[in-house]
């Protein structure tokens, strides 16, 4: 099977007047300085796919980690569920948070060429509609109506966070957990912001975004039922209640947030198996707009193939899209300051009021331009 490429969620949101400085999110001191909140209300840990843990708990089980507590590891519950030898492994960084467990990272594990395959995710390892509704129907029935995927995703692997140890995928939601939605430079999306922090982007069109956002994952909460009725087959195996009383809007905003920053949109394959969630894919993988590595599908995997050459222990870098800031800040919570996709919107109009309205307005036609015009302005063109 030719593979088919692949770039990481996004969803169309409007432009900011003015790119924010990736400075400003790696500076350590001014991160650390903007009061954070933690991801999780009061709930108990089973009720959230973002759980909180007390300093106690996090303590202890940054002893357990230390130690290596094999039984929960990531990788090595990936290996023993089947993933192929691969030329990566897991490394952790400080956060910019004291309270908060360091990042975890995906590396090399030995020297790599450009070309070299990093590593193959099986599909019985990926997580996607097709694989948890069981039914290309009904996937497509759902993503159809009033509900995206990662409303359908979210709510499943907050059901799967309730079954605790049980649950076949409890590795993958305890890494999910401990990344808590942000990604490599630890810093979550503005969806998460209190109103104050919001207040960081005053003047720019991403704030009304990041609230009109808002409003379409409670409009996709008021939903969450036709879900539970629609595919009761999937949630008979949960002896809990339905979505909407099972879990508050907040708790499945904080998970929703943590899916988006995560998923991974495919191309060219069935509606089913667009939206994937890769374990040792993002938000493992730091984010690079000048990286052409990009997560692959192909016969019964999900692949990574280097885009360049890497020493052992190097981070590994994957494409995130042609997105704008915009996007990344409120998607995957960071900007890039050596963004090529970013720009800016100037919009421009005549003068109805200008006696030459008209003539100019004809003018315009004739060059392929509006009486109002939008202008897409990046550096060093404009289109």
């Amino acid at each position: 099977m030719e593979g088919v490429t692949t770039c990481f969620h996004t969803k169309c949101v409007s432009l900011p007047a003015r790119p924010i400085p990736l400075s400003r999110w790696r500076n350590r001191n001014l991160v650390s300085s903007i009061p954070r909140r933690s991801l999780c209300v009061s709930a108990s840990s089973s009720d959230t796919l973002l759980a909180a843990r007390s300093p106690k708990e996090e303590d202890t089980h940054s002893k357990v980690s230390s130690k290596g507590d094999d039984s929960e590891d990531l990788k090595l519950w990936m290996d023993k569920k089947g993933l192929p030898p691969c030329k990566v492994l897991l490394k952790e960084r400080p956060a910019h948070d004291q309270n908060h467990k360091p990042i975890h990272y995906v590396a090399a594990s030995e020297d790599l060429q450009k070309g070299d395959v990093a590593f193959s995710v099986p599909n019985s390892l990926v997580v996607t509609l097709e694989r948890v509704l069981g039914n290309e129907t009904i996937a497509e029935l759902l993503t159809t109506n009033k509900l995206s995927e990662l409303a359908c995703l979210a709510l499943y692997l907050m059901y799967e966070k309730k079954q605790g140890k049980k649950s076949v995928w409890y590795p993958y939601i305890r890494e999910l957990d401990r990344q808590r939605g942000r990604g490599q430079l630890d810093v979550e999306s503005p969806l998460l912001w209190s109103e104050a922090e919001l207040e960081y982007l005053t003047g720019s069109p991403t704030k009304a975004e990041v609230l009109e956002r808002a409003e379409g994952i409670k409009r996709e909460y008021s939903e969450l039922d036709t879900v539970w009725f629609m595919a009761g087959s999937l949630f008979q195996q949960y002896p809990f209640d339905i979505p909407t009383e099972a879990f508050s809007f907040e708790i499945f905003k904080q998970a929703f947030v943590a899916i988006q920053s995560c998923v991974v949109h495919l191309q060219n394959v069935s509606l089913a198996r667009r939206f994937a969630l890769v374990p040792l894919g993002p938000p493992l993988l730091a984010y690079c707009s000048n990286c052409k590595a990009m997560l692959t599908a192909v016969d019964g995997a999900v692949e990574l193939v280097v885009d360049r050459a890497y020493k052992a222990g190097d981070p590994i870098v994957a494409w995130c899209g042609p997105q704008p800031n915009a996007k990344l800040l409120l998607n995957y919570g960071f900007v890039d300051e050596d963004n090529p996709y970013d720009r800016i919107i100037v919009e421009a109009a005549l003068s109805t009021d200008d006696p030459q309205y008209q003539d100019k307005r004809l003018v315009a036609q004739r060059n392929g331009k509006l009486s109002q015009q939008v202008f897409q302005v990046r550096v060093e063109k404009e289109r």
